[in-house]
């Protein structure tokens, strides 16, 4: 599949990758792919800035989802036996680096450089880039069809992210098909 991807797509791909590496996460969820497409330059990086979407704020939002989704100790818990999750943290922290209870043990190395791997939602979210192509009759996939992808299933973050920042996502949807099919002709 990824032999279809146009220059704009792949650059998306990578840049996924780059900003889950940025937020310190350790999979490349629609989010990273959303935060990469809006920082693109290109046609779908403007729309989704020309629909109200910002970086910074984005960013911060995904900061925020991710940590308060990613903590498995549950602090209040541990809390009622006498143990303050928050000093284990920064303790921790302290000795063997930042985020070194966020990794599964005997994983750092392999979580700070190489491959960080895509969730399953993001997986699906490429595959559904493939399927709007080939609706449109393109056969390419450019980085418009994968923020198709991503904003098509209401339980991809991705989608989420964009409705909470008060977007129309039909209209998004609508204006990023236009670019497309006027970028193929």
């Amino acid at each position: 599949m990824f032999e279809r991807f146009t220059a704009d797509a792949r650059a998306a791909v990578v840049g996924a990758q780059a900003e889950a590496r940025a937020l310190r996460d350790h999979h490349i969820g629609t989010e990273h792919v959303l935060l990469s497409l809006l920082n693109g330059d290109d046609a779908m990086g403007r729309a989704l800035r020309e629909h109200g979407l910002d970086a910074a704020d984005l960013r911060t939002r995904i900061a925020r989802v991710n940590r308060a989704g990613g903590d498995v100790l549950d602090s209040g818990a541990l809390r009622s036996i006498g143990i303050d999750l928050d000093a284990v943290r920064e303790a921790t922290e302290q000795t063997f680096g930042e985020g070194a209870l966020d990794v599964p043990a005997g994983k750092l190395p392999r979580y700070a450089r190489g491959h960080i791997p895509f969730t399953p939602k993001a997986k699906k979210a490429l595959e559904l880039s493939l399927r709007h192509a080939v609706r449109l009759k393109q056969k390419q996939i450019r980085s418009g069809h994968i923020l198709l992808g991503i904003l098509q299933d209401e339980d991809f973050l991705a989608a989420r992210l964009v409705a909470e920042a008060g977007v129309d996502v039909p209209g998004l949807r609508a204006d990023v098909t236009r670019l497309i099919t006027t970028e193929a002709a």
